[in-house]
């Protein structure tokens, strides 16, 4: 009799035992030992890279571990602390998520801004502060004009004046240069140090979170290359923002956590747990909004949710804002670079440019969807492909060269989604705010006006920047460096939002008694606000690429300290979503893992065709099933069907002619289990017998048996053969499956795997069942 005890990432000391279960709830049973047996075997229970996890498995261990401490609790005092210590290590987990997550997010925001404004100039007497901070040492209080003497542009350091041919071109150069060294240290880093540190990052999130695993995805070394190639990629002025690789870097810091805790390091069920907390704290800090950190977690990437994860969620939220709020890397009393307060009351009537923006939203996110996925089709079947580092370059350097002329493209996307946010007021000197009216008295309220030359040339310019921005972003949405995605597209709506929402004030201004205002613009105050349009244009474009909606609405008014204006942002982000949903069926992210090939079965998909489990299963009716029989075959026999074939697991039956099922058996922890008995058990060569029955077998001549019982999955999920694909899908999705095995009359017919649910589902949507790619 062997023994097969694991002992997973050396996290401690267990016999994982199958099918003796002693209330029947689950077919696993874990006992632990005191001390290091020496027949360990480290992994079994563990998982090879893009398979998929057994959730009841994992889930069913954990309880049993659980179980298991609780029994032990009157044993002794440690017993009872280290019961103590099992409880409360979810909650030390998310709290070191959270802290760790708050000071990363604060020295990413510090360096970017820094880095951003090194572009322009620098500050000579502390060449470590940005722009603002470097004003705030001097007496001058118009840093908005640009009249700080402490600051030199790069034309003032060579020599040249302030303004100027001379000056414009020494700027215009040294913005380039800068832009492309950003750009090509960020790209050569993660080709050398990192590759899966590129790109936005929350596609694979979603994926990991369902039950995949990607090696290295959440590992150290592409936590510290995705957080400085971030600072660099933001710093070189391309079409991109930090908001959605702080959760990639989030969740990669609460994988590295987990394994200071076994409970967590040595579950992939219970480990996702923390990646949905550490998901939720990314989005806290990206925004300042931990609410809707929580809400995007709960919305938008995670699989399994239970309550206990939307408090521990909830916490870890809280800790990493309010960490990052210490830091105060925006020098204000904000933890978001865009804070922007509003007090005017909005007209029932605005209700419907609202909708129409978040129709707009909709179209605009469709065109980019669609767009942004022919051009990283063409990539990844292209030899363009081969260049990645070639093509960060020469988009940097178009994106800079196109970018500089146009103040609005020039300048750092967050504070321009700024300024489109904010209200005019007697300090703005932007041509946005140019109309004709005068302050007489500052503590009146202001008028509404006639839009002056400088607010038509704004229009112009900001038009530009769209269709710049839009272009733009297609483009490097994909490209191998760290790029998120929500910046760019909240700058895009807002463009949009402000020209319409100065329309609709000129509109209130040239006919303010119109009946659709109710009176509300005969005063002569000003009643439009094209801000408020900014940030609901901003909301419906980020909703409709991303397709999320109430955790959308929670982050836009987190942002902006406005629970007033909560009916517009609805009513703009479910326009957006509807209009998405009618023209293209999936959001950016969806789109990207299907793209990817990954085994991702989305729950908020319905399944509408009639097939049934036989026409998914494997093998089709006339092909032979791999199988092992419980008590006839060697180990020769077994080296031999793993060689030949290349399945994750293979059914035991009875024998070969009965074909009833008695449990099964994975591939790794086979090959695991015979390694180690080879190496540990004296005897046991390739005649001999492999068990998979209890009780006493009877002497032979021969080599002594290998006893693999304890690897037998005893309760394997098993379903009919004229099971509908509805039901099956379903079982996939709420339960977690990696297979279900499939019989008639109690006679093993087949295997359903993941892949094999996702293949049908592309068939029966008429698209290539091969671009499925993993397990």
């Amino acid at each position: 009799m062997i023994d097969i005890t694991t002992s997973n990432a050396g996290a401690g000391e267990r016999t994982t035992r199958l099918g003796d279960d002693d209330d029947g709830a689950s077919h696993y049973s874990v006992s632990y030992a005191g001390t290091q047996e020496s027949a360990d075997i480290p992994g079994i229970g563990q998982y090879e890279d893009f398979h998929t996890i057994d959730w009841q498995r994992d889930i069913a261990r954990d309880r049993m571990r659980h179980r298991y401490i609780v029994k032990k609790k009157q044993d002794s005092f440690w017993s009872l602390i280290e019961g103590a210590h099992d409880a409360w290590s979810g909650w030390l987990c998310v709290l070191l998520v959270g802290l760790f997550t708050g000071a990363v997010a604060g020295v990413i925001d510090i360096g970017a801004s820094w880095m951003t404004d090194l572009k322009f100039g620098i500050c000579p007497q502390a060449f470590w502060l940005n722009q603002e901070q470097c004003c705030w040492s001097s007496n001058e209080t118009s840093f908005d004009a640009g009249n700080c003497s402490q600051w030199l542009t790069w034309a003032e350091v060579l020599g040249q004046a302030k303004t100027g041919v001379g000056s414009y071109i020494i700027s215009y150069l040294f913005y380039i240069v800068w832009a492309l060294l950003f750009a090509a240290l960020s790209a050569s880093l993660v080709r050398m140090f990192a590759p899966y540190a590129c790109g936005s990052g929350i596609p694979e999130i979603k994926t990991i979170l369902s039950g995949f695993i990607i090696r290295g995805y959440l590992g150290k070394w592409t936590l510290i290359i995705k957080s400085v190639g971030l600072i660099l990629s933001v710093s070189s002025g391309l079409s991109l923002g930090k908001e959605g690789p702080m959760v990639h870097i989030a969740c990669a810091i609460g994988n590295i956590l987990s394994y200071l805790f076994p409970k967590y390091g040595r579950n992939e069920a219970k480990k996702r747990e923390i990646l949905s907390a550490s998901a939720a704290a990314g989005v806290s800090v990206a925004f300042g909004a931990p609410i809707g950190g929580v809400l995007f977690s709960l919305e938008e990437v995670s699989y399994y949710f239970p309550l206990k994860t939307l408090w521990r969620s909830f916490f870890c939220a809280l800790i990493a804002a309010s960490i990052l709020r210490s830091i105060n890397p925006f020098g204000n009393e904000h933890s978001v670079l865009f804070y922007v307060p509003y007090n005017k009351p909005w007209i029932f009537f605005e209700l419907i440019p609202f909708i129409g923006l978040g129709i707009i939203g909709g179209v605009i996110a469709t065109i980019f969807i669609k767009a942004n996925l022919c051009w990283c089709r063409y990539r990844k079947h292209s030899k363009l492909g081969q260049y990645p580092v070639t093509e960060v370059l020469v988009i940097t350097v178009v994106t800079a060269i196109i970018a500089y002329p146009n103040p609005y493209t020039r300048m750092n996307t967050s504070q321009l989604i700024y300024l489109l946010f904010s209200e005019c007021g007697i300090s703005n000197s932007d041509d946005l705010c140019d109309y004709d009216r005068n302050f007489t008295n500052v503590n009146s309220a202001i008028e509404i006006a006639a839009a002056g030359a400088g607010v038509h040339r704004a229009i112009w310019l900001l038009i530009l920047a769209l269709i710049l921005k839009l272009i733009m972003t297609t483009f490097t949405f994909g490209m191998k460096v760290p790029c998120g995605l929500f910046i760019p597209s909240l700058c895009l709506g807002a463009i949009v939002g402000r020209i319409v929402g100065i329309g609709m004030e000129q509109l209130a201004y040239t006919y303010p008694t119109f009946w659709l205002f109710s009176g509300e613009c005969s005063t002569g105050a000003n009643c439009i606000t094209p801000g408020l349009y900014a940030m609901v244009g901003a909301a419906a474009v980020l909703g409709g690429v991303t397709r999320m909606t109430v955790s959308l609405v929670v982050i836009m008014f987190e942002l902006t300290g406005a629970v007033r204006y909560i009916v517009p942002l609805m009513a703009a982000a479910m326009a957006s979503k509807w209009v998405g949903d009618a023209l293209g069926r999936q959001g950016i992210y969806d789109a990207h893992i299907a793209l990817n090939g990954y085994p991702f079965l989305d729950s908020k998909d319905e399944f509408q065709h009639t097939s049934l489990a036989a026409d998914v299963m494997q093998p089709k009716r006339n092909e032979t099933l791999s199988v092992i029989t419980q008590d006839s075959m060697t180990v020769d026999d077994i080296e031999a069907l793993l060689k030949e074939t290349e399945h994750n697991g293979y059914p035991v039956v009875v024998s070969r002619e009965s074909q009833y099922l008695v449990g099964f058996v994975l591939r790794r922890d086979l090959n695991l289990a015979i390694a180690n008995a080879k190496r540990m058990v004296e005897g046991i060569c390739g005649q001999s017998l492999v068990l998979f029955t209890t009780g006493n077998v009877p002497q032979t001549l021969g080599p002594p048996p290998l006893k693999l019982k304890k690897i037998l999955d005893m309760a394997p999920i098993t379903i009919t053969d004229q099971t509908p694909m509805e039901t099956v899908v379903d079982m996939f999705r709420k339960l977690g499956l990696r297979q279900t095995l499939v019989t008639h009359n109690g006679r093993l017919l087949g295997v359903i795997t993941k892949k094999d649910v996702l293949r049908h589902i592309k068939q029966m949507d008429n698209e290539d069942p091969n671009s499925v790619l993993f397990n």
